[in-house]
């Protein structure tokens, strides 16, 4: 494991290669998406308790259904966004004629998910400092009969201070480790499709460049 964290981390190049060239299973990586789709879950869960309290007040024993909705979906997208990102990537790297079977390309996006892995644990933290300084709204009974009390105390919740600044924190780290993710996949791709160090990179970067875009505009909506 130690030496996993350090090939990844700090010389994904030779450690991609290695891989490819040793034609590892999937063990190692579905292992390194599954950490991150568990701490995933966890933060959805403390992200969960907080619209939680408020759907509560509409509905009781909506608690813990929002809760568990928020963690088992963290966890299925995870997985998901591991598959469709490596369908991505192997398709782009198609235009540049690449070779090798979509098991290597997935192997070397799911070593490389490996920096978003700290970074989530990062967003716990994050989120264990923000949430107690958030404040759900209190709706009435009387205001249950309301539908414009219950969107003001949606707004009002969703505009926060606390919130909207750990909503900002959060995705400020995301860009930072999606980028240091995305060095690790341009190194898999070239390895996994024999691709130049240039075509990787054009496989890589345009696909993560659109998220870190979208990212980058809810922060400023926020």
């Amino acid at each position: 494991m130690k030496n996993l964290i350090v090939g990844v981390l700090i010389n994904p190049n030779v450690f991609l290669q290695n891989v490819i060239n040793e034609n590892k299973n999937l063990k190692l990586p579905c292992l390194v998406v599954l950490c991150g789709a568990v701490i995933g879950a966890l933060y959805a869960y403390m992200i969960g308790g907080i619209t939680g309290k408020l759907m509560g007040a509409l509905m009781p024993g909506m608690e813990i259904f929002v809760a568990l909705s928020a963690v088992i979906g963290a966890f299925i997208v995870t997985f998901l966004v591991w598959i469709i990102m490596t369908g991505i990537f192997y398709g782009m790297s198609c235009l540049f004629n690449g070779q090798g079977s979509f098991k290597r390309c997935l192997a070397v996006t799911g070593y490389g998910y490996l920096p978003q892995v700290f970074g989530s644990l990062i967003t716990i933290v994050v989120a264990y400092l923000y949430i107690p300084k958030i404040v759900v709204p209190e709706i009435s009974s009387a205001a249950l009969q309301d539908p414009q009390m219950i969107q003001s105390a949606i707004s009002a919740l969703m505009h926060d201070p606390a919130l909207m600044e750990m909503t900002r924190i959060t995705a400020v780290i995301s860009i930072v480790f999606l980028l240091w993710s995305a060095n690790s996949w341009i190194f898999g791709m070239k390895h996994a499709r024999e691709l130049s160090m240039r075509d990787a990179a054009i496989c890589v970067g345009v696909p993560v460049l659109v998220y870190v875009l979208y990212l980058t505009y809810s922060i400023s909506g926020v």
